[in-house]
């Protein structure tokens, strides 16, 4: 870093290479047009780019994979019960060694007190209980017995409180009233906060008595809350995922423990208001554990807390909820899960993601993220790219070729130059602007835009295109959406950009019609339904037409299927299949309105069915249009052909 012009360095510890090069966003922009292009949605390929990750191992994915085997690893690790085996064990330990302090004494008080341990309850913690009040002979006995009472308390507060293990080796009765202060000190801070009524001095001034009870150092109280909270909310579910007979005893175990302790009462206290501060967790359920060695109370409850985080990180990481973002992800959850690394990962997808907000290629909406129409118009222009370069390798037409005096004869009047005008400059008054400019304001000679103006010409002819895409379900069964739909982008990007005097307009079909930007078409999966409704797809672009009226109407149809569907007279679209002959008749009455209106309609079949060859041969018998029947990855090459080779047909006739 930098301070007053010296520097100064540091050791490297970990994270993303500081020497790599930055991240190419135009290529990740370009694996996401690609995926469009191949019949995806927008939302769906720029989820599977941060899914993927920029390298193919840093994604949402491999975090999910992490976090997945991270939760197998902890539930490997053992049993729930090791507690209760713990305590039956030192039970079993002071029972033997007490009677075998007994049974060499002769007295009828020694035969007593074997009776006394002979009807002891099978249960174990009714068994710890009764011998409560018991004299034991035997110092080893006597010693086994104290060590359960000690190992419930270590257990039971190391399990809420993580670390308090440590802190209550060889406590005293002083170090229990201060667990006993510090627990009511902290219900009385949760019961202010639910009141409205805490203060940061007062949780400061709580964590400068009772730090040392929390080693994890909590800033506030919303943190002290989200630690206790999670472990208190695993403690529940790990006795919810005992045995009714398990779960009997440990419950019954830990309070005898916690009552001994005067703690039983401020426990419960803490729980009531840690359930109420957080109730959004998880306060309930089953777990399942399936490892061979036991685990105590303590260490269950932690690993129980931790696969709570995984799960949770599990449905962040997947972002498939509404609205899902990178920033919903919360860094020290993912830290603490998966470790530092995974953060640094985490933070480079959010790198990815903010650039392409910032470069003006994505934007947040709130049903997440989708490209904007600077990335539209790039995704456009790499459509457009692919269909010109099949264009060129088949020889079948340049892009670059101009007819000489295609913007008709000059009328010898001039006006400012405006975007997308094909006409051409006129030199001498654009220098005379530029010059009348620079002389007012003081200048030196500049062109700005402002300074263009164009020669007038007569008006050009121009077209109407109706493109109508067929968005059926059979359009992906087939695998010719893709190229459906790349087809689409990439005519209406050189309509938009060469062209800008026609009119197109896309009109996607399946059941029902409906007109589609090209944003609308870049989101669009396909139709999951029945019909292949063109009558419907040929009414809208009558009405286009309809719009354009001094344009040169044209009519292009991308389809795989015959019509299955028409609109019926209450409006509504009535499928069958095989057509019915009411389905045939409106279409064909629609092919009629489109003829009368001058309209052509050229129609590109993506399937060599013979009922729909034949149909759209009766479409070509009374429009006067033409069939194509286009080879696999020919599609955009023959649409952009026949477009432009309509336009230039335009111009000859026009000149």
């Amino acid at each position: 870093m930098t301070r007053f012009g010296q520097s100064r360095y540091g050791a490297w510890h970990g994270g993303p290479d500081p020497l790599a090069p930055p991240y190419d966003i135009r290529e990740a922009l370009d694996q996401v047009g690609d995926e469009v292009l191949s019949g995806s949605s927008a939302r769906a390929a720029l989820n599977r780019l941060l899914r993927r990750g920029p390298d193919g191992r840093n994604g949402l994915d491999a975090l999910r994979r992490r976090s997945r085997e991270r939760a197998r690893e902890l539930r490997r690790q053992g049993r729930l019960d090791g507690t209760l085996q713990e305590v039956r064990q030192l039970l079993d330990q002071a029972l033997t060694a007490e009677r075998r302090e007994l049974f060499p004494d002769p007295s009828d008080a020694a035969r007593m007190a074997e009776a006394e341990l002979d009807t002891l309850p099978d249960d174990t913690a009714r068994a710890v209980r009764a011998l409560a009040d018991y004299s034991w002979r035997s110092p080893e006995a006597q010693q086994a017995y104290a060590q359960i009472q000690q190992l419930l308390r270590e257990e039971v507060l190391d399990a809420q409180f993580a670390g308090m293990r440590q802190a209550l080796q060889n406590a005293s009765a002083e170090d229990f009233q201060r667990i006993r202060e510090m627990m009511q000190a902290l219900n009385d801070l949760l019961d202010a906060d639910a009141r409205g009524e805490h203060t940061q001095e007062q949780f400061d001034e709580f964590m400068a008595r009772y730090g040392d009870f929390f080693p994890e150092n909590p800033q506030n109280l919303d943190e002290l809350i989200d630690s206790l909270a999670r472990r208190a909310a695993a403690a529940q579910r790990l006795l919810d995922s005992l045995t009714p007979e398990q779960r009997g005893e440990l419950e019954s175990l830990l309070q005898q423990a916690l009552g001994d302790s005067g703690l039983a009462e401020q426990m419960a206290r803490l729980q009531r208001g840690l359930r109420s501060a957080r109730p959004d967790l998880q306060w309930g359920g089953r777990e399942r554990m399936s490892g061979e060695q036991p685990l105590g109370y303590s260490d269950a409850t932690g690993a129980i807390a931790e696969l709570a985080d995984l799960d949770q990180l599990e449905d962040l990481l997947g972002q498939d909820y509404p609205g899902a973002s990178l920033d919903d992800i919360d860094e020290e959850l993912i830290e603490r899960a998966l470790g530092r690394s995974a953060v640094n990962d985490l933070q480079q997808l959010r790198r990815i993601e903010r650039e392409l907000r910032n470069q003006g290629y994505l934007e947040r909406r709130g049903d997440g993220l989708a490209l904007t129409p600077r990335a539209l118009r790039r995704l456009g222009g790499t459509a457009l790219r692919r269909v010109f370069d099949s264009l060129e390798a088949s020889r079948q037409g340049s892009h670059d070729v101009r007819d000489a005096g295609a913007a008709g004869e000059f009328t010898g009047a001039s006006r400012e130059w405006r975007f997308g005008d094909e006409q051409p400059i006129d030199v001498v008054r654009t220098v005379r602007n530029a010059v009348r400019r620079s002389v007012a304001t003081g200048s030196s000679v500049s062109l700005t835009s402002d300074d263009f103006e164009v020669v007038e010409t007569e008006r050009r002819t121009s077209a109407a295109v109706a493109l109508l895409v067929d968005m059926s379900y059979s359009m992906e069964l087939r695998g010719t959406w893709g190229e459906a739909k790349t087809t689409a982008l990439a005519l209406h990007a050189l309509v938009s950009m060469r062209y800008p005097q026609d009119a197109i307009e896309i009109i996607g079909f399946s059941d029902y019609a409906r007109t589609m930007t090209p944003a609308a078409l870049v989101e669009h999966d396909w139709d999951r339904v029945q019909g292949t409704n063109l009558q419907h797809g040929l009414m809208l672009a009558r009405r286009h037409l309809d719009k354009h009226r001094g344009s040169e109407p044209i009519i292009l149809v991308i389809t795989d299927g015959e019509p299955t569907a028409h609109l019926s007279a209450d409006g509504f679209a009535d499928f069958a299949w095989p057509p019915t002959r009411e389905t045939i008749a409106a279409t064909l009455a629609e092919v009629e309105r489109c003829t009368r209106r001058g309209a052509i309609i050229n129609v590109f079949m993506l399937d060599d069915d013979p009922r729909l060859v034949s149909f759209m041969e009766e479409v070509g018998r009374r429009n006067g249009g033409r069939v194509f029947l286009p080879k696999p990855g020919a599609l955009g090459e023959y649409v952009v052909a026949d477009y432009l080779r309509a336009r230039h047909g335009r111009r000859r006739a026009a000149s």
